[in-house]
């Protein structure tokens, strides 16, 4: 099946600027493309667009048909990289059938679901009902879009969430999620006479989407960068600086620190830095095979963070738990619940603010291991505060969409999907809360890689992604 035309659209979006929160272009394209086509468009308060089409001709007694996906993305880049995303096109190339971004994010989640969408509004041959295409903002910041949009902005009762990532696989729940966030403040202190101020840095992780890859084993920069701290403070160093981590929905792939070492204890806490370089990249030879380690003087006219909190600070990014915290009992292989330690940056007010993200399936396990989170930086001596969260979604078997999903996939295929549950979270659990009479799914094209440079798109899963879609839609 010929998609150039879904690719032709998401090439136009990769040239949009569209971090979370700064989406006013990609809401104004989508404007733009209403008007020229004459199309019913509203915008609400917060940016989210609706554009609706009629129904194809013999498809007018058929329901309304919501095709939803969110027009900003994750903008994560190598640290080597100059890219500046509020400006710069993203560079891809083809390459082995994959459309990829080597150096940062592509914004394939979720721009090809929104291209997907804006290709049928495009074109008149595409048989459907009527269409409501809604397009939501700021998802990868806790689905503030989704969150915000008001009984009435669209009619539908079918919704098809063009979010998943894996083709031949029809989502019909997801986990619930929520952030909770540790400040410190420090009292800034001189440096020791004498000292060698010098930046330790760990790159080249994979990284990856934290609900996705959080079972992956991969390198967590946050905490390594801690534990080397850990490992050479009996050395009395002192911590200038700390940095590591982005996004609270991607794990880190690396980390720095500046740290003022005595000079009697230089020669020393160098060779610590070799060692446990070494044991790292033994550690994750196999998760993360391109890390690297650097250490270089710098020169530093600043102070350092005062012993006391710098201590309490490592010790607390040590002990957060990071990882799978429990497997689901009911669906085997579904992560239940997970933590992500996702960065710890350096704010102006001599602050330290450490990011967090939980979720969970079980709403009541997912508050739980926000608290345990939350402790850890309340023991360390943190300032708390933890976000609303955004709700799971709860399969429904007996789910109409679904039944002709499948069966529009094992017609076209000639063998079952996967019908399942994923880790990661979708707007579906807002929009079952604000819509409960809402029969909804989820499916896509494959992408590798959401959240981290070298995200890629896997354009045979893109054919077959959008021969079911028009399937579907003939169907439902």
């Amino acid at each position: 099946m010929n998609t150039e035309k879904v690719l032709n659209f998401f090439r136009e979006i990769t040239r949009i600027p569209r971090e979370s929160g700064h989406e006013e272009q990609i809401v104004a394209y989508l404007q733009r493309f209403a008007a020229d086509r004459g199309l019913e468009c509203k915008t609400d308060k917060v940016g989210n667009v609706m554009i609706a089409k009629p129904a194809s001709k013999g498809y007018e007694d058929r329901p309304t048909v919501v095709l939803q996906g969110h027009t900003d993305m994750v903008c994560e880049k190598k640290s080597t990289s100059n890219f500046d995303f509020s400006k710069d096109p993203i560079h891809y190339v083809i390459e082995d059938g994959w459309m990829i971004a080597h150096d940062t994010t592509l914004g394939a989640d979720n721009g090809i679901g929104v291209a997907a969408a804006m290709a049928i509004l495009d074109d008149d041959a595409i048989a459907h009902p009527r269409v409501e295409c809604l397009f939501t903002v700021s998802e990868e910041t806790g689905l503030d879009g989704a969150r915000a949009v008001k009984k009435g902005f669209i009619t539908g009762k079918t919704l098809i969430n063009l979010d998943d990532e894996d083709e031949g696989y029809f989502c019909v729940g997801c986990a619930g999620g929520n952030d909770t966030i540790g400040t410190f403040t420090y009292r800034e202190k001189n440096l020791q006479p004498g000292a060698v101020v010098t930046k330790f840095t760990i790159g080249g992780g994979l990284g990856g989407h934290s609900g996705d890859d959080i079972d992956k084993g991969r390198i967590n920069g946050v905490q390594q960068i801690a534990r080397f701290l850990h490992e050479i403070w009996p050395c009395h160093v002192d911590l200038c600086e700390v940095a590591a981590g982005n996004k609270r929905n991607a794990i880190a792939r690396g980390g720095e620190a500046v740290v003022a070492i005595p000079a009697r204890s230089e020669a020393k806490v160098v060779a610590l830095f070799n060692d446990f370089a070494a044991r790292l990249k033994a550690e994750y030879a196999v998760t993360d095979p391109g890390l690297y380690f650097e250490a270089e003087p710098v020169q530093w006219q600043k102070g350092a963070i005062d012993r006391a909190t710098a201590r309490r600070v490592i010790q607390a990014l040590i002990s957060i738990p990071h990882g799978v915290a429990a497997m689901s009992a009911d669906i085997p292989g579904l992560i239940e619940t997970s933590t992500n330690l996702a960065s710890v940056k350096m704010e102006s007010g001599h602050k330290i603010v450490v990011g967090t993200m939980q979720r969970s399936s079980v709403n009541s396990q997912r508050i739980f291991l926000s608290q345990r989170v939350a402790s850890v930086l309340e023991l360390a001596g943190a300032k708390v505060r933890q976000s609303d969260g955004y709700p799971g979604w709860k399969p429904n078997m007996n789910s109409h969409v679904k039944d002709v999903c499948v069966a529009s996939y094992k017609r076209l295929f000639g063998h079952e999907p996967v019908v399942r549950a994923i880790h990661a979270g979708l707007e579906c659990g807002l929009f079952t809360e604000k819509f409960p009479d809402m029969d909804m799914i989820a499916f896509g094209p494959t992408l590798r890689g959401v959240h981290a440079p070298g995200e890629r798109l896997d354009l045979a899963s893109l054919d077959r992604f959008w021969v079911v879609l028009l399937d579907v839609l003939k169907n439902l």
